[in-house]
């Protein structure tokens, strides 16, 4: 048996059907100026239709939704008809692209949204750090306005629109972010979550505003499109683990069984230096979720083989391996070595370090069939 034989082969299913398991993890790479994917964003995610499936990176369903600076938005006309181009672009080389949705809440800073709307959160409690802003400076976050009671029920409804968006642009279906700190884990999370009113307190009303989302997302535009992505136990973007998280995540889990959706994609931060996702939580996730399981954090293809043969997941998620081999997957069947990439130009930068690595398999194909 291969090394790679299941994660290279074909997986369908009544819902989905993929070309490969490899899946191309969502990856901030702050490229979209005004908010607004350009051509190089397009051909950036052309050249890596190879994966089974692409989720696009962190794109917020507002404007005061957006964390960092360059990061693209899916809630005006103008962004729609950009993300179009991407998805086309990817279709033409038949890959399947989803879009993670995503409001970052306390993280940002207001010079990064239009108009300079105020950061909002379940509640008045700031992130520690600095982020950039436009100019290249670094300015600490301010303090977010807790959302009332209406501005709660706008946030749930701006996901619902962004995932009816993400339908016109041509995505093949949404990732909502309830991950790495942003607003629906700030709803999670006590350290963040002081409300005393039905989003606040209980687990059942901390996980209210997540669900209410992933709810009303299955209604618009179907539970088969519908998926999610969830980081138990990292410490990311100032939040720290909270005593009754396992019992939180079975929580959501369970109810994630009820709406049915199309997967759980769960992030391990343990190669950020955060706790890893225990594999008992992970085989928890597979007793209670019994649609698709993606995992994703720091894998090999051998150990992306293992966890896929042992039944321990469907989909495996590769993140940073994409940034520098367009070609990864056609790499990985033939063994070859990975390019590695420029961390320098990760998050900063134009076309370099972004749509300059080079497939070279595809290269080398072209190559020999001109001899």
């Amino acid at each position: 048996m291969s090394l790679t034989e299941k994660l290279l082969s074909p997986f369908n299913t009544p819902a989905i059907s993929l070309q490969n398991r490899v899946v191309m993890a969502p990856m901030s790479r702050r490229r979209s100026v005004n908010n607004i994917p350009g051509p190089s964003v397009a051909a950036y995610y052309k050249q890596r239709a190879g994966a089974g499936l692409i989720i696009a990176e962190n794109t917020a369903v507002t404007a005061n939704g957006i964390g960092y600076l360059h990061t693209p938005g899916i809630y005006n006309s103008e962004q729609i008809a950009a993300w179009k181009k991407v998805t086309d672009g990817v279709h033409a080389r038949n890959g399947k692209i989803f879009v993670q949705l995503l409001h970052a809440g306390r993280i940002g800073h207001p010079l990064n949204h239009e108009g300079g709307i105020p950061l909002v959160a379940p509640s008045a409690v700031r992130a520690n750090g600095t982020i950039r802003t436009p100019g290249e400076i670094y300015l600490p976050m301010p303090e977010p306005e807790a959302l009332s009671a209406a501005g709660v029920q706008a946030a749930i409804e701006q996901h619902i629109q962004g995932a009816i968006n993400a339908m016109e642009a041509g995505f093949d279906g949404v990732e909502i972010h309830g991950a790495h700190g942003f607003l629906p884990e700030q709803f999670m999370n006590p350290q963040t979550n002081h409300r005393t009113d039905q989003y606040g307190g209980s687990i059942a009303n901390r996980s209210r505003f997540l669900l209410e989302i992933m709810g009303g997302v299955v209604a618009a535009i179907g539970k088969e499109r519908t998926g999610i992505r969830l980081s138990p136990f990292a410490t990311q973007s100032d939040l720290q683990g909270y005593a009754d998280e396992t019992a939180m995540h079975q929580y959501i889990t369970d109810a994630l069984q009820q709406l049915g959706i199309l997967y759980i994609h769960l992030s391990d931060q343990s190669t950020n230096g955060n706790p890893p996702i225990p594999p008992e939580h992970i085989r928890d996730v597979r007793k209670r979720f019994s649609n698709l399981l993606i995992l994703a954090g720091g894998y090999t293809p051998a150990s992306a083989e293992t966890a896929i043969q042992s039944g321990m997941a469907d989909l495996i998620a590769f993140g940073r391996p994409f940034i520098s081999n367009p070609d990864l997957v056609e790499r990985f069947r033939r063994n070859a070595p990975l390019a590695d990439g420029d961390k320098a130009t990760y998050y900063l930068g134009g076309d370099e370090g972004y749509i300059d690595y080079p497939e070279i398999h595809v290269n080398e194909d072209a190559a020999c069939a001109a001899v």
